[in-house]
């Protein structure tokens, strides 16, 4: 029972102990410190506004419509619900992997009867032997001298912490997906109205050829071609009408519900802009970035792992210990003089084992892939800023060169129409006119929806999208 005394002492040490796992040391960025400079990233730095990390996702959404989906989003998204499942996962795998640490105390109760015969017995004569007893003991308790328990302690808790960035980057993922997807809506709903507007055109236009035609002021291929022009217009009108359809279905997946119809936009004009945000000087604040700081974490694992590979080389304490009561009869199990106690320490010293030497080699190889996977994912994310800043920096002359071209364009169609009126020209050029003009209002809409996205893009290439609330 004496040596009982120094269980607390052992289990003091044993807490005080260090692990073996390498010092860790942040790998260096490989990317450059500053965002690139050129003619196609214009001016990137804005003083007087805050940085997008800065900025909750409800400050930087504008539009009351969009922040209510997007709440919708945060709250009903299934794979969002994944993410907080599987943090809730690995934090109690960091429980079970704490409490290994610690003893485990049973307390049993057993009772022994056993027939032994004249030839086994010792007095000659067959008897009976009972035994009742009840213990409160531990059984196989690692004392953890090398660190190997901590160090796989330590990496459950990295993991842990991985997965709560993983959480946090699919917010920022799911919030920004969101915006994009009820941009994309914006914009095909807005081309919808356009095709149909140019679709009644050209029907009215029919209309007056097919009564010109009747009367012989018209040709038949100019009848032809009108018809041709309309119903290329009508199929494109089933074809918008599809795709708004597929974008509300992918909008209603997003938030994993089904979108009220009032909270839809009508066109793009209807979504109020986000609010402004400065990308800053730095791309430091790329290793501030949920996913950035998720492989961080999973590369400290990495460097716990290899702790716990290097303490398989020495050796490994366990004790076994126990108190209790014994009696040959069960009223006599608790009186004086019936305690019994047990306390059995075990050292196992690995002599030959090739196992631990491949386990050690594939835990520094796992250390190796890590950093590669922590430094692809800044370099991923520093292109990400670069592709959007680019983009950010040209769209706007982009769109400038597009609005006067459609205003060109629809000067063109309307003399085209006014020549042919006058017969001083065929309505084939009418016909080339219309299409030029409807191609370039198409795509001056898709370029105003390319400058939004690419605002919701940058916003959460730099780490933005997530609320106020503190981390976990």
């Amino acid at each position: 029972m004496k040596k009982m005394i120094f269980l607390p002492f052992i289990c003091m040490f044993f807490l005080a102990a260090c692990t073996m796992a390498p010092r860790y040391e942040r790998p260096a960025a490989p990317v450059d410190s500053r965002w690139p400079a050129g003619s196609a990233y214009g001016e990137v730095t804005k003083a007087e506004t805050p940085r997008a990390a800065e900025i909750p996702w409800r400050n930087f959404i504008g539009d009351e419509r969009l922040r209510e989906i997007i709440d919708e989003a945060l709250q009903h998204n299934r794979d969002l619900r994944i993410a907080a499942l599987n943090v809730e996962l690995t934090k109690a795998m960091y429980g079970i992997s704490t409490a290994t640490l610690l003893p485990v105390l049973n307390v049993t109760g057993s009772w022994f009867r056993e027939r032994v015969p004249p030839d086994l017995s010792p007095t000659g004569s067959a008897y009976t032997a009972e035994k009742f007893s009840v213990n409160l003991g531990m059984s196989s308790w690692e004392i953890d001298f090398f660190g190997r328990i901590r160090s796989l302690r330590d990496r459950a808790l990295q993991e842990y912490l991985a997965g709560i960035e993983a959480r946090r980057s699919f917010q920022t993922m799911l919030v920004s997906g969101v915006a994009q997807a009820y941009l994309a809506l914006a914009a095909d709903k807005e081309a919808l109205k356009l095709v149909r507007a140019t679709l009644e055109a050209q029907q009215e236009s029919y209309r007056l050829i097919r009564r010109r035609y009747d009367v012989g002021m018209a040709t038949e291929i100019d009848l032809r071609r009108v018809q041709s022009q309309m119903e290329t217009s009508r199929a494109e009108v089933a074809r918008y009408t599809r795709q708004v359809a597929l974008d509300e279905n992918a909008l209603n997946l997003l938030v994993g519900s089904a979108v009220k119809k009032e909270l839809l936009p009508d066109d793009l004009d209807s979504v109020v802009a986000p609010c402004d945000f400065s990308p800053g000087i730095s791309s430091e604040v790329l290793l501030e970035r949920p996913d950035v700081l998720a492989a961080e974490h999973r590369l400290q694992a990495a460097y716990a792992n290899i702790g716990a590979a290097r303490a398989a080389f020495f050796p490994r304490i366990t004790l076994t210990t126990s108190i209790g009561t014994a009696s040959a009869e069960l009223s006599g199990l608790f009186k004086s003089g019936s305690g019994v106690w047990a306390f059995a320490p075990q050292i196992v010293l690995p002599v030959f084992d090739a196992r631990t030497w491949y386990a050690y080699r594939v835990t520094k190889v796992e250390r190796e892939i890590s950093i590669a996977q922590y430094e692809k994912a800044i370099q991923s994310a520093f292109r990400e800023v670069a592709d959007n800043l680019a983009l950010k920096g040209t769209i706007d002359a982009q769109i400038a060169a597009q609005e006067a071209l459609t205003e060109a364009m629809g000067q063109t169609y309307r003399l085209a129409r006014l020549r042919y009126d006058k017969g001083m020209d065929s309505y084939l050029s009418v016909l080339d006119a219309q299409r030029s003009f409807y191609g370039a209002r198409q795509a001056l809409i898709m370029l105003r929806l390319a400058r939004a996205v690419n605002i919701i893009s940058l916003y959460k290439a730099l780490g933005g999208g997530l609320d106020d609330a503190p981390r976990e």
